[in-house]
């Protein structure tokens, strides 16, 4: 992974810094933490442009949120509630979508915002902002402003570590398995309430 991100980065300079962190948005087994230390690393021996690097990775961030911001609003929040009426839709009940838009409804712009500081959930919270209807401009200034924190922190971490950039993904990479992993117990919690409601709902002979 490592030398791929390289040849990317020694080939397109900050441009390319853009694009993996694009791409990271969409295919979350490719990590920022690997991206941007080293593009760090790459801005202090000169490969990669010092002034360019963060608004281009900042934008990548951006455009790739904005992608699945789109799936999620493209899906809608009454489509997903009329599939959650089915009782082969075993992910969540509509009783659990009314919850969260609740939620989301008051505190969407910190939940967006926190998010993009915290591995996977970075992409992940796009959708649910899609799917609620946030205002798309209120989307992008939390979504700049939250991911240039993160983009900031890690390539200033590059640039300080040097050589030794890769300790970030070393201590960062476990991490993102936790939040993982809890995001996969909390689905299966979520399922396993569906299919217990739905059984309960059964009327007996």
């Amino acid at each position: 992974m490592a030398g791929w991100v390289f040849s990317i980065i020694d080939g397109l300079g900050a441009a390319g810094v853009g694009l993996l962190i694009l791409l990271e948005n969409i295919i979350p087994p490719i990590p920022s933490e690997v991206i941007l230390p080293l593009a760090g690393f790459r801005a202090r021996t000169g490969g990669v442009n010092v002034v360019a690097v963060w608004p281009a990775a900042t934008a990548g961030s951006v455009l790739g949120a904005l992608l699945l911001y789109g799936f999620g609003a493209r899906l809608g929040y009454d489509r997903l509630h009329r599939l959650a009426g089915h009782r082969w839709f075993v992910f969540v009940s509509q009783k659990d979508l009314d919850r969260g838009e609740r939620v989301f409804e008051r505190h969407g712009g910190k939940v967006v915002l926190l998010a993009r500081c915290v591995p996977f959930l970075r992409s992940a919270v796009s959708i649910p902002a899609g799917i609620a209807g946030m205002p798309l401009p209120r989307f992008v200034v939390l979504t700049a402003v939250g991911s240039g924190i993160w983009n900031a922190a890690f390539i200033a971490l590059g640039w300080v570590l040097g050589e030794n950039w890769a300790q970030v993904e070393g201590v960062l990479g476990p991490v993102s398995y936790v939040v993982l992993g809890l995001l996969g117990v909390g689905l299966v919690v979520l399922i396993v309430r569906r299919l217990r409601s739905r059984s309960e709902s059964v009327p007996r002979r």
